[in-house]
């Protein structure tokens, strides 16, 4: 089979693998037929994420299952899944609790796409065919009304997005409407679904941006679109804030525009060591402050129950192109891009 590789900055290639298979009754083997960028494959493509080269690419996608183990029984060939980018047993004490991002059965950060990071690494999306190790627990069917397209980030950046705001869903309820607000300060796609699920819960959502058009997709999907580089620091503060543009400028002035209690989600990544927080003032005000992988296959089905409400999120895919122009097309990331084949 083929795999789209990383071989050096700005450089792309199909490599041949050896086609999996099954190796244990509870496997299987999809085929993948939407594949999107993640926020940290943009920032690889541009250089700006100290990933080495030589690993298979694409870690979130829509895939159609080719073939099971004999243990499997909630997926069956021909029918199409959402495959989480982490690798999770599903029985384990971490993937019981919701950790799904740090199961015990694998070595701690087993995922696809990401192999010079991965503790084991799963292969990548952009190939004709991909194992899946603990089907059962691990494969989504992807509903019949949902747009392969507009979903296919569902395997990170979406629920990602989500758990930056759905967990406190019953928190913006019990206040009064006037007080429902969310801060996303924004940096490619995560803040763009973060912002979207704030709306989608009945927020109203100030998001931060300079792109124009992750700007315009966040409009598009319910929110306030500001064009600025940080939030306003005489702005009423909010009870829930979101900070994805891994700019520690950016986060310090989102956690200063955290209301006292409440709760500010950081999703970005951060090279290079040491952040210095404001711990005292964290401290004082009470804010809780969250960071973290997401834990995909958690996350997942609580996003699955907003969409199916009818949220679209359509808007915030800014590529779409065909299979065979993944090498050029990988090469030139800039914001969320689906690849697609029949």
């Amino acid at each position: 089979m083929r795999q789209l590789v990383y071989d050096a900055p700005g450089s792309y290639t199909w490599h041949d693998a050896a086609d999996p298979e099954l190796a244990a009754p509870e496997q299987a083997i999809v085929r993948p037929v939407a594949v999107a960028c993640c926020d940290l494959d943009v920032a690889v493509a541009r250089s700006r994420a100290p990933l080495p080269a030589g690993y298979a690419q694409g870690h979130e996608g829509v895939a159609e299952v080719v073939a099971v183990g004999e243990a499997v029984t909630t997926v069956r060939p021909g029918e199409r899944v959402i495959v989480p980018f982490q690798l999770s047993c599903g029985h384990c004490r971490e993937c019981r609790r919701g950790v799904t991002g740090s199961c015990r059965s694998v070595p701690p950060q087993a995922m696809y796409g990401l192999g010079s990071i991965a503790g084991l690494d799963g292969g990548g999306f952009l190939a004709d065919l991909v194992l899946v190790p603990y089907a059962d627990a691990m494969l989504i069917p992807l509903p019949a009304f949902l747009d392969p397209v507009a979903v296919a980030s569902l395997s990170d950046n979406i629920p990602d997005g989500w758990r930056t705001v759905g967990p406190y869903a019953d928190e913006l309820a019990a206040l009064d409407e006037i007080d429902r607000r969310v801060l996303v300060t924004g940096g490619l796609s995560i803040g763009v679904y973060a912002a979207a699920f704030a709306a989608a819960l009945g927020a109203h959502v100030d998001y931060i941006d300079t792109d124009p058009r992750r700007l315009g997709a966040a409009e598009k999907l319910g929110a306030n679109p500001v064009d600025a580089k940080l939030p306003d620091p005489k702005a009423e503060p909010y009870p829930i804030t979101v900070s994805t543009s891994a700019n520690p400028a950016s986060l310090d002035a989102t956690l200063k525009a955290t209301w006292p209690y409440g709760v500010c989600t950081d999703t970005g990544i951060y090279y290079g060591g040491a952040l210095a927080l404001p711990i005292l003032k964290l401290y004082t005000n009470g804010i809780r402050f969250v960071t973290g992988r997401a834990n995909a296959r958690a996350d997942i089905p609580q996003a699955l129950d907003l969409l199916a409400a009818g949220l679209d999120l359509r808007p915030a895919v800014e590529t779409v192109a065909d299979w065979e122009s993944a090498p050029r097309t990988w090469a030139a990331l800039r914001g969320k891009t689906v690849i697609t084949r029949g």
